[in-house]
């Protein structure tokens, strides 16, 4: 009896998770790969860049990967592509502005020789036994696709990131008649977005932004206007651009991620405007207040970002005043509330007006709210369903959604990262896992850094470290150098109390010593002696356990 061949999904990142999603469809000998995003870090991985996925399962099978689709041009959907393509030697297809995006990353990591092939709405690809067709979808960047791939045993939909708008800025509606006819053919597996399954109705248009926008616009008259918005949503960008050309502001901006965007747009053709309305921002102070816009990367009260350094007064090329008015153009992503309120708090401080998303409609979302959900599965009927993109109470909502439009739970699988899903043409279940994670990136380093690592770097910032340097003398035994503490982010050297307690850890030291025999025990042994005892004394002294380095040499 010849074996029935299933479709395997193998979940590399994107579920369980906000971030780094990548997705493999493998079916026999060809593999393909829907995005390669990355992921922040978080409050635990200190020093750390980057978050990629673990692809170690996609190394073991290098010869069956027949290309990468990217869905769009945001960072945890194309983040990773410069560290797939150093490792992977495979044709990479997106829309123009996408890959524009996604070249920029390549050039600024010396990558060369990527086949970066563009695609548009309705386009077809053969890959292997893959024949994927690209959807315009709106999102919040231009170019956005879900993906249509048609297997040996049916067809899979993937959404992307996507919302339904019927008034975009770009002019451009989601394809929604394509949709339509691809679910009355038939669709075997839907995998569909889930962040905002949490949010009845419907997401706002972006057209509700462009007429707050005009009216912020219209009443600060005399004064400057500061505006920061993520730097890859390019539609807004233009709509701002409009809205300034319309009240004869000049146009400065600041901020490389956002000035590589907008040039990025523009020479792909998704960007408009007279190259007459741009200042560098270095040349701001010769423009009255009432002609000038300052367009900022910062929504999300990143350090380095320029509105942050506006508001903590170092950024020297723009001081906050009374007569600026500062708009927010975005929502604090979950984590970020507090560095944004700390942002808004300290440019209020200074003088400002500040308007953000709690007190105008300055701001939507590019992910689809439940209605929105509710009609891409009517629309496609799918036989199998499985949820992405969202933390796992995501994940079993939009399960729970889809529950309530007729589907068994049986033809749902929620998934982990790391599980490969198989899929025939009658049952759909979990059939084991890869090796999954995060990769950490630490400036030109990828994988270095460890869990190890990361405690190291944990410790020696809630603890501080001692570095304990003496000198032995290993002929007779004795210590040829007195132990010298040297304290970093412990405690105060300089006063009475701090040196009282140095003078008891010499002490310390030679106490763990003194029974050593130096002719038959190693340099490690004798550090682990005055580690040990260190640390000992000082949890039991002053309840602290820093980091203790004992560097010994011998005379």
């Amino acid at each position: 009896m010849k074996k029935t061949k299933s479709l395997k999904v193998v979940f590399l990142g994107g579920v369980g998770e906000i971030g780094k999603n990548m997705t493999a469809f493998e079916y026999g000998d060809d593999i393909i790969i829907v995005d390669a995003g990355l992921a922040f870090p978080t409050a635990d991985m200190p020093g750390v860049d980057l978050v990629i996925p673990d692809v170690t399962y996609l190394r073991q099978n290098k010869d069956k990967i027949k290309g990468l689709i990217l869905t769009h041009g945001h960072e945890d959907h194309i983040g990773a592509v410069p560290y797939i393509l150093s490792e992977f030697k495979i044709p990479v297809y997106g829309t123009r502005l996408t890959l524009g995006m996604a070249e920029h990353k390549l050039l600024e990591r010396k990558i060369d020789g990527a086949e970066l092939v563009a695609i548009s709405n309705k386009s077809v690809v053969k890959l292997g036994k893959f024949v994927c067709e690209f959807v315009h979808v709106s999102h919040s960047v231009a170019g956005s696709v879900a993906v249509s791939i048609t297997t040996p045993i049916g067809v899979v939909f993937v959404t992307g990131d996507f919302k339904v708008d019927f008034t975009p800025l770009g002019g451009e509606i989601m394809d929604l008649n394509r949709i339509a006819e691809i679910g009355k053919k038939g669709v075997l597996l839907l995998l569909s977005e889930s962040t905002n399954v949490e949010r009845e109705g419907y997401t706002m248009s972006e057209s509700v932004v462009a007429a707050s926008l005009d009216r912020i616009f219209m009443e600060a008259k005399d004064k400057r206007i500061i505006l920061a918005t993520f730097a890859s949503n390019v539609d807004r960008l233009q709509q701002i651009i409009d809205i300034a050309m319309r009240y004869k502001r000049k146009v400065a901006i600041s901020g490389r991620s956002m000035l590589n965007n907008i040039e990025i747009a523009k020479k792909v053709g998704v960007i408009n405007y007279n190259e007459k309305i741009m200042v560098d921002i270095d040349n701001i102070n010769g423009i009255p207040d009432k002609n000038l816009l300052i367009l900022s990367t910062g929504t999300q009260g990143e350090p380095m970002s320029a509105l942050t350094r506006m508001s903590t007064g170092g950024f020297n090329k723009v001081k906050i005043g009374k007569n600026d008015t500062i708009i927010i153009s975005g929502s604090p992503i979950p984590g970020n509330e507090k560095d944004v309120y700390s942002v808004i708090n300290n440019l209020y401080r200074l003088g400002a007006t500040v308007i953000y998303d709690k007190i105008a409609a300055i701001h939507v979302s590019g992910h689809a709210c439940r209605e929105e959900l509710k009609l891409i599965h009517t629309l496609l009927k799918p036989r199998f369903f499985i949820p992405v993109h969202g933390e796992y109470r995501h994940l079993k909502q939009h399960a729970d959604l889809a529950h309530t439009l007729g589907m068994h739970y049986d033809s749902i699988v929620i998934p982990d990262i790391g599980d490969v899903v198989a899929i025939t043409g009658k049952k759909i279940l979990k059939a084991g896992s890869v090796k999954s994670g995060g990769v950490l990136v630490d400036g030109l380093g990828v994988g270095d850094v460890g869990n190890v690592v990361l405690k190291d770097r944990i410790e020696l910032a809630e603890e501080g470290i001692l570095l304990i340097v003496i000198g032995l003398d290993r002929s007779d035994g004795t210590i040829s150098h007195e132990p010298e503490i040297i304290s970093r982010g412990f405690i105060y050297t300089g006063d009475k109390t701090s040196s009282e307690l140095m003078a008891e850890l010499r002490s310390v030291v030679h106490g763990a010593i003194k029974n050593v025999d130096f002719k038959n025990y190693s340099l490690n042994q004798i550090k682990v002696s005055i580690v040990k005892a260190v640390r000992g004394y000082l949890g039991h002294k002053i309840k602290r356990r820093p980091m203790v380095l004992p560097i010994i040499y011998e005379d």
